[in-house]
């Protein structure tokens, strides 16, 4: 086995907790999963979760680190655990106050990336998660992305004053369809300048675009500098799709983030979404889905 690849085995191993991982030494485990690719030794090709991944050797080790696993056999066989990469959602607009509450304290245990809530609560739940690594996002011009850029921007600050980590803002989409490219840039950009240190996502609401629009939607969000760019609201007609998925990814490469939200309720579904190379996924079902249950809920 290539010393550096034993090298950077040895680094994921020493990561985890002795309950997390079931192995003592790398001679138990079976490591044909982790290889170079000749013609690019510097990028390591990591099948962590079936296909493969191309990612720089740093980046491989702190994405398998988030996508740690559960239990690491003889064999090479080990369930994957996504927890780390999932915004546990509530934003239905009957939510009440507990039910946020809840939200936080099933974040809390399972280890979620963050809660995303509607702004209203985002007092709360940073309340409830002051502590914890689980990050606090909110959603801005939610979920028509209709409202002017200054509108935006002013919530965006709001959020973020009242302890909101994370923005999630719809771009506007009605602009977008209008060949208004300089507009829509300036959408993002507006809340940018306020969310500087925080992290931006721009929700295209893929179901409404043309391929051709969701290329331009994702090249103005990466020339507005956000973070990540997003499927889906979860209230349009249509959610994430792996298609939408491998498109959106190939477009902005790996300056950004990419995370598929809207119809994804089970641990199958998520995985297909992490495959095809989403790095966040929105849910509400996330309980169900990392203890791969079935969900009958509908919409986000």
């Amino acid at each position: 086995m290539n010393k550096d690849i034993s090298k950077i085995v040895e680094e994921i191993l020493s990561s985890f907790d002795e309950t997390e991982a079931k192995t003592e030494s790398l001679s138990d485990v079976d490591l044909d999963w982790l290889e170079f690719d000749n013609s690019s030794p510097d990028l390591l090709y990591c099948d962590i979760v079936e296909n493969y991944c191309v990612l720089k050797p740093k980046e491989a080790i702190d994405n398998f680190i988030k996508v740690k696993t559960d239990r690491i056999t003889p064999d090479g066989a080990f369930n994957v655990n996504i927890s780390h990469l999932i915004d546990h959602t509530l934003l239905k607009p009957e939510a009440t106050i507990q039910d946020v509450v809840n939200l936080c304290m099933e974040a809390k245990k399972y280890k979620f990336a963050s809660v995303c809530i509607n702004p209203c609560f985002v007092k709360t739940a940073a309340e409830v998660l002051a502590g914890t690594e689980v990050k606090v996002c909110t959603v801005i011009g939610f979920p028509l992305g209709a409202t002017t850029k200054e509108v935006k921007a002013f919530e965006a600050k709001q959020a973020i004053d009242n302890g909101a980590q994370e923005i999630d803002m719809v771009i506007n989409i009605g602009f977008l369809k209008s060949k208004k490219y300089k507009d829509v840039l300036e959408d993002i950009k507006e809340v940018r300048e306020v969310t500087k240190g925080k992290i931006l996502k721009v929700i295209i609401e893929t179901c409404y675009l043309t391929e051709q629009e969701k290329i331009k939607a994702c090249e103005l969000s990466k020339e507005a500098a956000a973070d990540y760019v997003k499927t889906s609201t979860g209230f349009g007609k249509g959610g994430a799709t792996v298609e939408d998925i491998l498109l959106m990814r190939k477009v902005v490469g790996r300056d950004l983030g990419v995370k598929a939200s809207g119809g994804i309720r089970d641990f199958d579904k998520a995985l297909e979404m992490v495959k095809a190379g989403a790095t966040r996924i929105g849910a509400s079902a996330s309980v169900k889905i990392v203890n791969k249950e079935k969900s009958d809920s509908k919409g986000y």
